[in-house]
């Protein structure tokens, strides 16, 4: 099973924010690339009832199908490739394809016949190596809305947000209390929907 632990703060940011921290860390325009993540869940929202989110993200011409579950200071990410007819598949409302993922669907009471897709968040990203980390930027599309936000992914937790914090104070930058993609994305889905409902 393909598994990984991934810790990684991330702040919400003002366009002329975002622009500044291009300019510091020297990230030009061909230094992104275009990722496109389509979400999954149940019409009631059963893996974020459960702290978890399904994707299929499609980035240099492949595509991996994977489940994110919240545990203690981080998440739990298991990754499946996919080919292109089995991504299209699911994209076109086949159910959800037999491995791990869906073993592990299964495990948490969830019908995964009942697995359909919810549309797609298309975000330009751009990377540098930071103290030990790695410090993305994020420009993000979904739903009639954009946003622009900045994550720092690391591999020890306490070290990590003290250099994340310390970034911020430095650009004077406001912490933001800030949901991932999948949520902000499921909000403005449940928006549309007439649904409102706390994450």
């Amino acid at each position: 099973m393909n598994q990984e632990i991934e810790i990684e703060f991330k702040n919400l940011v003002t366009k002329e924010e975002f622009e500044g921290l291009l300019k510091e860390f020297s990230i030009s325009n061909h230094q992104f690339i275009l990722q496109q993540n389509h979400y999954f869940d149940t019409t009631s929202f059963s893996l974020k009832d459960h702290k978890a989110a399904l994707r299929i993200r499609y980035k240099n011409n492949s595509y991996t199908l994977t489940l994110k579950q919240t545990i203690n200071k981080g998440i739990l990410e298991t990754h499946q490739d996919l080919s292109e007819n089995e991504a299209q598949s699911m994209l076109q409302g086949g159910l959800l394809i037999q491995g791990d993922i869906r073993t592990l669907i299964d495990d948490l009471n969830i019908d995964s016949k009942e697995i359909q897709y919810l549309g797609t968040l298309e975000t330009n990203r751009a990377e540098t190596n930071y103290l030990n980390g790695t410090l993305v930027f994020d420009h993000s599309h979904y739903l009639n809305k954009n946003d622009y936000e900045i994550e720092y992914e690391v591999t020890d937790y306490e070290k990590g947000l003290q250099n994340f914090n310390h970034l911020l104070q430095k650009h004077q930058i406001d912490i933001r209390e800030t949901n991932n993609k999948i949520q902000r994305f499921f909000i403005e889905k449940q928006k549309g929907m007439g649904v409102h409902r706390e994450y």
